[in-house]
């Protein structure tokens, strides 16, 4: 049987998102998730932060500030999150068509965090030549609101079609600024990791988790990252999903105890 899809948007729409992508190496999708469901993400989310944190099974991204993979399983398995055709039209449009998922884990400064230092997430495909088109994206949605005053993503536009030389040169000397993206529950943000960008501290008393999913182009691996995809929950994905994650390992069953993260250079 034929899968079918429904976007909240028409394609011309698509276009024009991907359109202003290409511009600023972002865009911003105000709403677009359930409330509801990012919310009993964010129930499932606080003990398995507690856990990792105490295991020291984080990887730190700074001083309070833990990243940490996702178990692909149960709620975190939601094929309308990360099989949503509009976010999906974007991506390929702007990534190219047969994307591959290849990340799906949080990003979560807790209070006493502090600036990290203006990076890129991945090193250009060619030294020394400039930007290509976009060949990995994130896309990140947070299970809170983000606020000036609980850590709010900080980003550029338009760097991730500079060199990285250039583009950190122009920001130093002022030419460049970057801007605090506050989100509310349920927007979605999505991302060419190549723009300049850091993240900001949490001065509350409430962690700021802000999940991220990887789709890179049909060629590009990344071995730094990987969804552990369980069996059972292989067999219930539509193809779709299966086709997404066709490079990702297929388990048995998830490590019931908590595993190091792998992902530890995040910073280019």
């Amino acid at each position: 049987m034929k899968e079918t899809t429904v976007t909240r948007f028409p394609s011309a729409r698509l276009d024009e998102f991907a359109t202003a992508f290409e511009r600023d190496g972002m865009v911003v999708l105000r709403g677009h998730f359930p409330k509801a469901t990012l919310l009993a993400w964010r129930d499932a989310f606080a003990p398995l932060l507690q856990q990792r944190i105490a295991s020291n099974a984080t990887a730190v991204r700074g001083e309070n500030r833990h990243y940490i993979t996702l178990p692909f399983t149960g709620l975190f398995a939601d094929q309308s999150i990360f099989c949503d055709p509009d976010i999906l039209g974007i991506v390929e449009r702007v990534a190219g068509d047969d994307p591959v998922m290849c990340q799906l884990a949080t990003d979560t400064p807790l209070k006493g965090s502090a600036y990290q230092d203006v990076h890129r997430d991945t090193p250009a495909l060619f030294d020394g030549e400039a930007e290509t088109p976009s060949f990995q994206l994130a896309v990140n949605f947070p299970l809170c609101d983000v606020t000036p005053d609980n850590g709010p993503f900080e980003t550029t536009l338009g760097t991730h079609r500079m060199r990285a030389e250039d583009a950190l040169a122009a920001w130093r000397d002022g030419r460049l600024p970057l801007h605090a993206i506050t989100m509310e529950l349920g927007d979605v943000m999505i991302r060419d990791v190549r723009a300049l960008h850091r993240g900001t501290p949490n001065r509350t008393d409430v962690p700021r988790p802000m999940v991220v999913i990887g789709y890179s182009r049909s060629w590009y691996f990344r071995p730094e990252v990987r969804i552990d995809v369980p069996m059972a929950v292989h067999e219930r994905l539509t193809p779709r999903a299966k086709r997404l994650l066709r490079y990702m390992p297929r388990v048995s069953e998830l490590e019931s105890t908590a595993v190091p993260e792998q992902y530890q250079k995040f910073a280019y």
